[in-house]
């Protein structure tokens, strides 16, 4: 039986630490510089770029390749997309029109709208599975249910 899977080079376990580390510095250095935007997932860009962040992050930690520096210079890159982009979203009429999806009504009253959730490619019950989540049980408890742009549908306007 080979157990090379369960124990690391004697050095390999440090240069996960040193890794960590350094990381978690060049994360707190870049979200001071861009601010915490980055981590809001207020739009879809938002969410997925957060999700990047969190993969170069892994990567980086556990494995020799990709190296820190090539790490630290993918985190800088990510960042900056995601000042850039905040930037253009605040200074260039239509940039969040074209980058953020809008709020979308799934559910008025009890009325639940077929349409809009074709448009956000649901089901009917992935709506009661999120309503659900957000502890409602039955439709006569919820006013609205809304897709929010990062695709979340929160508890909403519950009666």
């Amino acid at each position: 039986m080979d157990w090379t899977w369960i124990w690391a080079e004697s050095d390999a376990p440090i240069m996960v630490v040193l890794s960590a580390v350094a990381l978690h510095a060049l994360l707190i250095l870049y979200t001071c510089l861009v601010g915490l935007r980055t981590f809001s997932k207020m739009s879809g860009f938002d969410f997925a770029i957060t999700i990047a962040i969190g993969s170069v992050l892994a990567s980086v930690t556990l494995w020799q390749k990709p190296t820190l520096w090539e790490g630290a210079v993918a985190l800088g890159t990510l960042f900056g997309l995601q000042f850039v982009v905040g930037t253009l979203r605040k200074r260039v009429p239509g940039v969040t029109r074209l980058i953020d999806n809008a709020p979308l009504l799934l559910m008025d009253g009890f009325e639940v709208l077929g349409d809009n959730l074709r448009r956000a490619n649901m089901t009917d019950a992935d709506l009661r599975a999120k309503l659900r989540e957000a502890n409602v049980t039955q439709l006569a408890q919820k006013q609205a249910a809304v897709r929010e742009p990062t695709g979340n549908v929160p508890r909403a306007s519950s009666g």
